[in-house]
């Protein structure tokens, strides 16, 4: 296996979809149907911003995708956002979102996500995503890593404590959990340097 930064053109849409994937249940309300966030999602997907695990054929086996000040793995902007869902739906989509945005922390490195295609999940890939994220951390200059990861989550959180990440801080939802579908996050840190 072998993780390596950015990703082909042609692999937008495979991406798109193990996002949709991963996330879907927490951002379906708000960026559904199906077929249009994959096409928003497609589109908005920002190669510079991503970490892709491979086999050794080649194939994409998971995508662990990071956040900075220039943006983050899904980095749909209103252009983009009226373009997939009109004025309407993107004016209304874009406040849902900004809801659950966490701040760009130049302090700590920022993980936007890690989804592992379903056919190569139990093979370490997770594993392997992080910790080419604490390396590409490390590059930018980070001691810390930053993630979020929903209460509905445990199998992720498991992993996150077996990679070193603890807990600390909880973020409930309150009544945004009918639109996303979670109760709570737990912001998770790891030590690198």
């Amino acid at each position: 296996m072998k993780v390596e930064p950015g990703f082909a053109e042609p692999e937008r849409a495979r991406i798109a979809a193990l996002y949709w994937e991963a996330f879907g249940a927490k951002l379906g309300r708000v960026l559904g149907p199906r077929e249009r966030a994959l096409r928003f999602v497609a589109a908005a997907l920002d190669p510079d911003h991503a970490l892709c695990a491979r086999d050794g054929a080649g194939q994409l086996m998971g995508v662990a995708g990071f956040k900075t000040a220039r943006g983050a793995l899904v980095t749909g902007d209103r252009a983009a956002m009226r373009s997939g869902y009109g004025r309407v739906g993107a004016a209304w989509r874009a406040g849902a979102l900004a809801l659950l945005q966490t701040d760009v922390d130049n302090r700590r490195f920022l993980v936007d996500g890690i989804f592992v295609a379903p056919e190569a999940r139990g093979r370490g890939v997770g594993s392997r995503l992080i910790e080419a994220l604490a390396q590409e951390a490390r590059a930018r200059g980070h001691a810390e890593i930053r993630l979020e990861v929903i209460d509905e989550n445990p199998r992720a959180r498991a992993l996150y404590e077996r990679r070193g990440f603890v807990a600390a801080g909880r973020r409930p939802l309150g009544p945004l959990r009918m639109i996303f579908g979670f109760r709570a996050a737990t912001t998770m840190i790891r030590r690198i340097g």
